[in-house]
């Protein structure tokens, strides 16, 4: 395949920025780059145009830097969630990858950010928070937080009935040893020393007067 040199007039992303001297090809050249205005032919009257070009491309890579050094400040503090279907169990159906963090961005947040920008090692496959690595720039890097939440509630493992009998028994079965417990260690004489106490007192007997003589 015939290849051709071109000078990039705007910036491509995988070939390179304004003014690089790039090699692609021909048809390619003809007709894409060409019609689009997005390179010229490498010419002596072309190459004229080389200083105006590194100036256009310092002032667009510097408003990309501050762009996503202000976008870097301000994602750190957001919270991203996604939700996903999940057992009863907590486990997931399925994983989350960078095009769905990406797209709860739009969606929450109204940012645009290519899914290229989110690295992941590899794809969420638990609930909970996550920290994601963002490659905003080529200097520029921050952490988002998503949080991966069941589309439906996760089910709390029931305490069986006998489990809940065992607990209540327990304790009452205590309650009434210790009472049985007391009752014995009463002394035997109390209950009739109680009683006796309980009756009342007899009235003392007048002294008998003494017989006249």
């Amino acid at each position: 395949m015939a290849k051709t040199e071109v000078i990039l007039t705007h910036n491509i992303v995988g070939l390179g920025g304004e003014s690089d001297n790039v090699r692609v090809a021909a048809g390619y050249a003809r007709n894409y780059l060409f019609p689009q205005r997005l390179a010229v032919p490498v010419t002596s009257a072309n190459n004229r145009q080389l200083e105006s070009l590194k100036q256009k491309r310092a002032e667009r890579e510097a408003h990309e830097f501050n762009t996503m050094s202000e976008l870097a400040k301000g994602i750190s503090k957001l919270i991203c969630v996604v939700k996903v279907k999940a057992g009863d169990d907590g486990k997931m159906f399925g994983s989350v990858t960078a095009g769905m963090i990406a797209d709860e961005l739009k969606h929450q947040f109204d940012i645009a950010l290519d899914k290229k920008k989110i690295h992941l090692e590899h794809a969420l496959r638990t609930l909970g928070e996550h920290e994601v690595e963002l490659h905003l720039h080529g200097e520029v890097k921050s952490a988002l937080k998503v949080r991966v939440e069941s589309l439906t509630p996760v089910v709390a493992p029931v305490e069986t009935t006998a489990a809940a009998d065992a607990r209540t028994e327990k304790p009452h079965t205590e309650k009434r040893g210790k009472r049985h417990e007391t009752e014995s260690a009463q002394p035997a004489e109390a209950k009739p020393k109680a009683a006796k106490e309980g009756k009342p007192a007899k009235a003392a007997k007048p002294d008998k007067k003494p017989k006249a003589e």
